[in-house]
């Protein structure tokens, strides 16, 4: 597997391996190795068309820590918005000769069409409304940290799951590993075609899709990719869709809180509720520096 593309291309074994290595990189970091040597001589070159922070920091980090050189290149500075094509700037882009290309992109698909063209190896950072495979992967392994499983899990999805790209990433892979999904949100905010989706309930009842879950999972409403209106006022969204103390203790008393960030406070998660004692928000963002310096890693074995 040259590129990383899909969560589609991950079987249970390879995403456990992914698991040890993320493991054995977060141990030799915490134990004061901040510098190693395992991308020494290779380059990355961190393509974003689309703004990001968590991401893009997160990517670019674990490469420096790994000894790879790193190169950012940002949307709105590139040929692109001259008029220069995707393929086009890509191919511009590995002439530098790359071994890598962490690539975020405004349309769907656009990892995949790269992936053909160039030689270098190619991972998703997200595209369009389509996945972001490396986020699913850290989340993953954050509910594996936290629950000691992901099989047999309940596991409630919220929010804007029509625009998510986090959400088609998610669904797939806690299904392979054997979680029990239930997705939530407005129904305008619901895919069509519902029963191509591997979950196995689907509710527009919040209360409904909370009752006893060990895993909440809130996504952020996707404002930027929406062309009309969903829903009445941001404010509704809260009262109908976001977590507050009520709601939390619809949960089971051991159940973790979750979202890929950033959250919209008060509209997803009522503010308090962002960094409470049942949140591992923070422990996403630091676990996808690991899991980012596993991906490279195991790209790199293949």
């Amino acid at each position: 597997m040259k590129d990383f593309i899909s969560v589609r291309q991950l079987d249970e074994g390879s995403f456990y391996f992914i698991y040890e290595l993320y493991k054995g990189f977060r141990d030799r970091y915490k134990a004061g190795e901040t510098k190693l040597s395992d991308l020494k001589g290779y380059s990355v070159l961190l393509p974003f068309f689309e703004s990001s922070t968590r991401t893009r920091t997160s990517f670019e980090l674990a490469g420096k820590i790994l000894g790879a050189d790193t190169i950012n290149i940002s949307g709105s500075s590139s040929s692109v918005k001259k008029g220069e094509t995707l393929y086009d700037t890509i191919k511009t882009l590995e002439a530098m000769q790359s071994d890598f290309i962490v690539l975020r992109h405004y349309m769907s698909g656009a990892a995949h069409i790269v992936a053909k063209h160039v030689k270098s190896r190619i991972i998703n950072a997200g595209d369009g409304s389509h996945e972001h495979p490396s986020q699913a992967v850290l989340d993953a392994i954050t509910i594996l940290e936290k629950k000691g499983k992901i099989n047999g899990l309940k596991i409630a999805i919220i929010g804007d799951i029509l625009h998510s790209r986090v959400a088609r990433s998610q669904i797939h892979l806690f299904h392979m590993l054997g979680a029990n999904i239930t997705i939530c949100g407005p129904r305008t905010m619901l895919p069509r075609h519902l029963e191509q989706f591997e979950v196995n309930f689907v509710t527009t009842n919040i209360n409904e899709a909370l009752k006893e879950k060990d895993v909440a999972i809130f996504l952020r409403i996707q404002l930027e990719r929406q062309k009309k209106v969903f829903f009445s006022t941001l404010n509704e969204y809260s009262i109908k869709y976001g977590l507050n103390r009520d709601r939390v203790n619809l949960l089971k008393d051991d159940a973790i809180i979750m979202h890929p960030g950033p959250v919209n406070r008060g509209v997803e998660i009522q503010s308090e509720l962002v960094y409470g004692n049942r949140s591992v928000i923070l422990d996403q963002v630091e676990n996808g520096l690991f899991t980012r310096m596993a991906i490279y890693k195991f790209l790199l074995n293949q």
